[in-house]
């Protein structure tokens, strides 16, 4: 049993194989309609989510299979005290899956630990989001062909922002990838960031404070 909680759960070579997949299941999406029949997955949205959580329910219906869950955490049992381990323990008697959304860092990996079915964390906290990561990268791969020798920037919000967290590690597996992070002081990438990215000699990297000094340089702005 596998769970995914963070972009580096993946090798190399497996994220490369979910990408093919993924474009294959673009190319035949009727060859895959049943591919999931007979499974249910539980989305466990503690926090508000639009894009991800309907992402996650168009997908596995479109692969045949069934979505149970909740959307807000008030309109479940957590509303009187139950804890996440509790929760997922119940949840893993309904479903073959879980995919979670949670304002805590750490909370899936904790659900992980306890639900004895594969857990996905669907973003938590600041921390990770590596199902946007793996979508991410199905985008530049189709736009670009190819994952090594980019000049990636990053503009925004560096500092809570766990999607652009997701991606930066992901990238940092690639060769001769350079990244270019791009905020005001306030909304700096983390400290923590800053020293795993100074560790990774594969990985080049400068901030800079305006668009204008990184735009003509860039192959991806995110």
């Amino acid at each position: 049993m596998r769970h995914l909680i963070d972009p580096m759960d993946l090798t190399v070579e497996e994220t490369g194989q979910v990408i093919a997949l993924a474009e294959k299941i673009i190319a035949d999406r009727a060859g895959y309609s049943q591919a999931c029949k007979g499974k249910k997955l539980a989305t466990l949205f503690y926090e508000p989510s639009t894009r991800t959580r309907l992402s996650f329910t168009s997908a596995m219906l479109e692969l045949g299979g069934e979505v149970i869950g909740f959307s807000d955490a008030r309109s479940s049992s957590v509303s009187k005290g139950e804890t996440v381990a509790d929760t997922v323990r119940v949840v893993r008697c309904f479903a073959d899956i879980i995919a979670m959304r949670h304002f805590k860092e750490g909370a899936p990996l904790v659900a992980s630990q306890y639900a004895g079915i594969p857990v996905i964390n669907a973003g938590d906290g600041s921390h990770a989001h590596p199902t946007q990561t793996l979508t991410d990268l199905l985008t530049i791969k189709r736009e670009k062909g190819r994952f090594d020798h980019l000049t990636v920037g990053f503009c925004g919000d560096l500092k809570f922002g766990r999607t652009v967290h997701s991606l930066i590690k992901a990238l940092s597996r690639y060769e001769g990838v350079k990244v270019i992070l791009i905020s005001p002081e306030e909304l700096r990438l983390p400290d923590y960031m800053l020293h795993e990215m100074s560790a990774n000699s594969g990985l080049e990297f400068r901030e800079v404070r305006t668009m204008e000094e990184a735009m003509p340089e860039l192959d991806i702005l995110y």
